[in-house]
């Protein structure tokens, strides 16, 4: 059974994604959970009974947030059930800081400036503001992720570790 500290700390998750971005509670108390769980991989089952919720609630979570690429399930040969894991942070990052995404929120946007081209400059400032926030994320995005790329490899070879993407294909 999960402490009562996990729990709490996996409630506090929850709330968070939930005013945050808008996630149902359980799935960021899922989420929470399973940064501080003591098994990196567990069913449904137990996932349903640790976070003392229906096997429907937390598998809607799991639907959600594999969606997202923030967990994943996995079967093991052999097994009958699925086991539920965190994606490592790395590869989440890849979605959630993809620089084309914003290069095409400035195409789309810029397509848009013609029918506000004959407004007053403050009709206009809300879309040209959008072009250049997508256009200055589409720059900036990849250098973050090269700098985060060696600062992550600085944390973990400071603790004489694999990282997880690397623990990975060690596995296989």
């Amino acid at each position: 059974m999960p402490q009562d500290t996990q729990l709490i700390f996996a409630d506090r998750v929850g709330h968070f994604y939930g005013s945050r971005f808008g996630f149902p509670p359980m799935a960021g108390r899922l989420l929470g959970y399973l940064f501080v769980c003591d098994s990196p991989q567990q069913s449904i089952d137990q996932l349903s009974a640790a976070l003392l919720a229906s096997r429907s609630v937390v598998t809607d979570a799991v639907t959600l947030l594999a969606s997202y690429r923030m967990v994943q399930r996995v079967r093991t040969a052999g097994e009958r059930v699925d086991r539920v894991s965190l994606t490592p942070v790395s590869q989440q990052l890849e979605r959630f800081f993809d620089s084309t995404v914003h290069e095409k929120h400035a195409v789309l946007y810029r397509a848009g400036l013609p029918l506000v081209a004959d407004s007053r400059p403050a009709r206009r400032a809300p879309l040209q503001e959008a072009i250049a926030l997508a256009e200055f994320l589409a720059e900036r995005l990849p250098m973050i992720m090269d700098e985060w790329s060696g600062q992550r490899d600085e944390l973990y070879a400071a603790t004489n570790r694999a990282t997880p993407i690397d623990e990975r294909s060690d596995a296989s």
